[in-house]
């Protein structure tokens, strides 16, 4: 199974890259092909640009989106780690989405109008951390917020199957009994999901 994991925390300390490196020793443990690809170390552009909607329409993709385009389909699977800022995705992330996931590539319209998720057979695991306590967050709806914008709104709308949508709150600070009891159910989940 291939892997592709889409990593936005700018800080090579923070529990999220933590996360990122359970994740790729839980995968590549049980044989499967990891890709990370690290917005932050990447310098990824997240500013979609007319030149980039000329380059779709004409069939000459611009070539960092069609680098990342190229990860996308050659993956079984799309994990998305990162922190939840401002009650939603950092921005390098959101404009990933916004040029990667591109209406051609990643959905189209069919013939009666309907909108056609073209990632289909994929399936994403996304692992959030958010400051606020769990609580908070599943009491005012914004748990079921997040994922509905990205789970439904961006995946299922591209044809993706949603496997899970793990959200670990209060962070940070996370202490060693706390962040292992979260990295032990991180291996189990990855574990029994693929």
């Amino acid at each position: 199974m291939k892997h592709i994991i889409l990593y936005a925390h700018p800080d090579p300390g923070s529990f999220n890259h933590t996360i990122l490196e359970t994740t790729v020793k839980t995968a590549e443990s049980k044989g499967h092909e990891v890709n990370v690809r690290d917005l932050y170390a990447l310098d990824f552009n997240p500013v979609l640009k007319e030149s980039d909607f000329e380059g779709f329409q004409s069939g000459n993709t611009p070539q960092d989106i069609k680098t990342e385009q190229e990860y996308i389909t050659n993956a079984d699977v799309i994990i998305m780690i990162y922190p939840i800022w401002w009650t939603g995705m950092p921005a390098i992330l959101k404009g990933y989405i916004d040029r990667v996931f591109s209406y051609g590539y990643a959905y189209t319209e069919g013939e009666d109008g309907d909108m056609i998720g073209l990632l289909k057979g994929k399936k994403a695991l996304v692992i959030n951390t958010h400051g606020t306590p769990k609580e908070v967050y599943d009491d005012a709806g914004m748990t079921l917020a997040l994922k509905k914008t990205l789970d439904k709104g961006i995946f299922e709308f591209c044809g993706v199957e949603v496997v899970d949508h793990l959200l670990f709150g209060s962070m940070p600070p996370v202490d060693e009994a706390e962040g292992e009891a979260i990295l032990s159910q991180l291996e189990d989940k990855i574990h029994s999901l693929f």
